[in-house]
């Protein structure tokens, strides 16, 4: 364990999360959150007074080159399978979620911690042979914000799909309520196709839906007698995932009965956006309970 950082208001310090990963711990009057320097993924986000915001699964694999199941993984430069991998070679999601990030900056106040993160490489991947800088503001409070900075370090334009692929914690799928999906269309990727807006009456899986709204989000559980309150900015569309019972379980790092504990709500662009050559591109969200 290493001490990064204490005042009167709390702490932060590193652990080891896995071999060769660590962690960043946050300790706060106000919060406790643990993010992943590998992947610059958000793990955990609890206010006090409230029960865990996120999930993360028992069984998440902490290990080079394995993707951690839960939390926010950030799927960067491609969401899904690449449209140019036609036998998904690359895999799903991008190379950021499994790339080692550096601790730059970390500020604790009165009312929150704020964490500073950045990644930069090139020539990642033959589906974006670009060289490119990521960073990262995240910061712990009462409410949770996410702030992601990319930059084109080329020459050249590329462009990128992405998204904050936030795993909420959920008293159950059965009980879940977001009202703001129901007035917009969807790509229903279980189908294949292109739906009018139409009630949704919870989130039990399998559901896998690309709704074409940017428009601010409550997921109601009537059960924990919550509302997770979702905003963000520069994304187009909210993702919204469940596995459901029988994915779930070929799923190897997916706990038993896992899937009944989470909904995935994620904002994203799921369509090409362009990230010209020396430009910068910022996408955000902020994340607020109400009990």
């Amino acid at each position: 364990m290493q001490m990064l950082a204490e005042n009167e208001y709390g702490l932060v310090r590193e652990e080891v999360l896995g071999e060769g990963l660590s962690a960043i711990v946050i300790e706060h009057a106000k919060v406790n959150a643990k993010v992943s320097l590998y992947g610059g993924q958000v793990l955990t986000w609890q206010p006090k007074g409230e029960k865990e915001v996120f999930w993360l699964s028992k069984d998440s694999l902490y290990e080079q080159s394995k993707a951690i199941r839960g939390g926010i993984p950030l799927c960067w430069p491609w969401f899904g399978a690449h449209t140019d991998d036609l036998d998904n070679k690359e895999g799903n999601h991008g190379f950021a979620r499994t790339q080692l990030w550096q601790l730059d900056h970390v500020t604790i106040s009165e009312l929150g911690v704020e964490i500073n993160l950045s990644w930069q490489g090139e020539s990642m991947s033959k589906l974006w042979p670009f060289s490119c800088q990521l960073k990262q503001v995240l910061y712990f409070g009462d409410s949770f914000k996410q702030s992601l900075t990319m930059t084109n370090l080329s020459q050249s334009d590329a462009y990128y799909t992405g998204a904050l692929h936030s795993y909420f914690s959920v008293s159950s799928p059965e009980h879940i309520k977001v009202e703001a999906l129901e007035s917009a269309s969807f790509d229903d990727k279980l189908s294949g196709k292109l739906c009018d807006p139409q009630p949704l009456n919870n989130a039990v899986g399998p559901i896998d839906r690309i709704y074409y709204t940017n428009a601010a989000m409550d997921i109601v559980d009537s059960q924990w007698q919550r509302v997770i309150k979702l905003k963000t900015s520069n994304t187009n569309q909210w993702v919204f995932w469940n596995p459901g019972v029988e994915v779930a379980r070929n799923m190897a790092d997916i706990h038993q009965h896992g899937e009944q504990g989470f909904v995935c709500l994620e904002a994203a662009n799921t369509q090409m956006q362009l990230l010209s050559a020396g430009q910068s591109e910022k996408i955000e969200q902020e994340i607020s309970i109400v009990s």
